[in-house]
């Protein structure tokens, strides 16, 4: 029990202060999967390791990235497209070549936690898929109506 409370204190210390201040679900997700060691699968944070143990951390990590996820999932595409779009917006460079990048390179493989099932990975990967395709006909009419 006294496991399930200090998950219980990381998780809500890591929301608090740390993924409150990401604006939206996609930035919140791609911050948590680039937490994750590709090699291993365990997650690294300095700063919830200075102040919990390596596990009630590494539960808790586990645990926000599952639940980021699925309430991706669980948000109509609509109300994704636009939470996509302005996390994109959020990254360095140019959101056109950002787009690009992301049809062409599929960075996004990454984004799903380790956990979960596969049809709910392909059914990420589809809408997002999607969602891209959305986005860049949008920025291909825009530019070419300026």
């Amino acid at each position: 029990m006294d496991q399930v409370l200090r998950v219980q204190q990381v998780v809500a210390d890591l929301t608090a202060s740390t993924l409150a201040v990401i604006p939206n679900a996609y930035g919140r997700l791609t911050y948590l999967a680039s937490l994750r060691d590709l090699s291993t699968g365990n997650y690294e944070h300095a700063g919830l390791a200075a102040v919990y143990s390596a596990e009630a951390a590494q539960e808790a990590l586990e645990y926000c990235h599952g639940e980021i996820f699925l309430k991706i999932l669980e948000t109509p595409l609509s109300e994704q497209e636009q939470d996509l779009r302005e996390c994109l917006e959020g990254m360095p460079g140019d959101v056109c070549s950002t787009i690009g990048h992301w049809r062409q390179m599929e960075p996004y493989r990454i984004l799903p936690p380790e956990s979960a099932p596969d049809y709910l990975r392909e059914l990420f990967f589809s809408n997002l898929r999607a969602l891209l395709d959305i986005l860049d006909s949008e920025r291909s009419t825009t530019h070419s109506a300026d």
